[in-house]
Order: structure tokens, then sequence, then C-alpha cells
């Protein structure tokens, strides 16, 4: 499995895009949040979603294996004139515990790494 490049899938065999990522941590109770960006998806673009089972869960596939994680939220942004152009979809999961946060950000570095990707501080430039 060591050839296996990164990919986020919501419906199985259809990889998806990830156009940004925001990483907090909830100073109060230290839980952490990750809100993946997509600008577009190709399962709705080629109506895909209606022909593949959507699983519930959003899929990490890397070297590692898969990660299987049910988003604590999706939001749909609209734009355009009509208010009907898909402008990108906010995916946000909750990771409570030490050892899924680390998975997690194994995974990320090696998506960034596999797609152009650069981890930069929101504060520290334009965010």
């Amino acid at each position: 499995m060591d050839s296996q490049a990164p990919t986020i899938q919501f419906y199985e065999g259809i990889s998806e895009q990830l156009s940004n990522v925001s990483l907090r941590r909830d100073p109060s109770t230290g839980g952490r949040r990750a809100i993946l960006i997509f600008e577009q998806l190709r399962s709705i673009e080629q109506f895909n979603s209606f022909r593949n089972r959507f699983s519930g869960s959003l899929q990490l596939i890397d070297q590692e294996g898969t990660i299987s994680i049910e988003p604590a939220g999706v939001k749909f942004i609209f734009s355009g004139p009509e208010g009907d152009d898909l402008a990108r979809v906010e995916c946000r999961l909750e990771i409570e515990r030490d050892d899924y946060w680390e998975r997690f950000m194994r995974f990320m570095r090696r998506y960034a790494d596999a797609n152009g990707m650069a981890y930069g501080d929101a504060g520290a430039g334009d965010a």
C-alpha cells in the first residue's frame, strides 16, 4: 500500500480536489476542528451522486489506509446572478482524540505534498 496517492472521497471511486483547509482549536475545551473547503465536487458535477451510494462519511485514503469520518456538518455555498452556482462546499470535522488528530494531520501533510498545497498561519498573511 506504499504507493497509494492520498485521496478524499464522499462517494466511493470519485476523488475530490480539496481547495483549502482551516484547522482550529477551541481554547476552552481543547477540541479540534478541521474545515475542508472544496470549490467544486466532482460527484455532483458528474451526477454520480445519484448512481453511487453515499456512505455517510468522508473517506481519506493514503498509504496508511482509510480514515472514515462522519462530518459534523456540510455547508453548500452558492453564488452567481441567480444564486444557483455552487461556489464552494465546507465540510466540518470534529476530532476529539489526540491519536485521531495525529493520524488526520499525517494524511493532510501527505495530501498537501501530493497536491502542491502548503501550510500557512492565517495570522501571518492573507487568510
